[in-house]
């Protein structure tokens, strides 16, 4: 039996990097590890068995010398039903379209969240808007927020040459709202239908963007 939690934590060790979210404000474990209609921060435990057709966002946080990325995938365990990989589908096209925005002369943060939302809202789905993406860095959250909706009633700096940020679009079947389990850290959607969780960490060089969390 494999724990995910433990292997995440191992690798890292090995590699010489710390573990950014154990410990990070109390969070317990290396990972968090959200599985189907929990949204983000779920709390790994060695009690509940991945099953077939579940949907499992793995977000990592890693600190290399004081220099922190943010990652997250949404894995399909075997096959699901047909709905719920269209979700999958569609949010890591969010995290494609908000990467693209990033890179484009003269950007803003909401040209990102105007991607993101455009996509995800023109399916039908409900985009979170309690949580978004932030910058990163030299801390595990910085400034500026990035969320994954557009409102004139929110900053809307200018992309610029040596900002670190993470986008992460998390997006619903249903609906958009959201609440907190009693743990204080896992976030589910209202509404009990699964939710998808795609991120990047991405850095705006004098040679262009450049996409830090690159799958091996």
């Amino acid at each position: 039996m494999v724990f995910v939690d433990k292997f995440c934590y191992d690798f890292m060790i090995a590699h010489k990097v710390k573990p950014a979210f154990l410990d990070y404000e109390g969070f317990p474990g290396t990972a968090c590890i959200s599985i189907n209609e929990e949204v983000i921060h779920g709390i790994p435990t060695k009690d509940r068995l991945l099953v077939e057709g579940d949907l499992v966002d793995i977000d990592l946080g890693i600190n290399l010398d004081g220099h922190f990325s943010d990652m997250a995938r949404t894995f399909i365990i075997g096959e699901t039903k047909k709905e719920w990989e269209q979700l999958c589908t569609v949010t890591q096209r969010c995290l494609s379209l908000g990467i693209e925005a990033a890179g484009k002369k003269g950007a803003r943060i909401q040209d990102i969240s105007s991607a993101v939302y455009k996509l995800a809202n023109s399916k039908g789905y409900g985009v979170v808007r309690d949580y978004c993406g932030h910058g990163v860095g030299l801390a595990v959250h910085e400034e500026p927020s990035i969320p994954n909706y557009v409102s004139s009633y929110m900053p809307n700096p200018r992309i610029r040459e040596g900002m670190v940020l993470a986008i992460e679009p998390m997006i619903n079947l249903g609906t958009k709202n959201t609440r907190t389990l009693d743990n204080g850290w896992t976030v589910v959607t209202a509404d009990g239908k699964p939710s998808a969780h795609f991120e990047d960490t991405i850095a705006i060089t004098k040679n262009g963007l450049e996409i830090l969390t690159v799958e091996a």
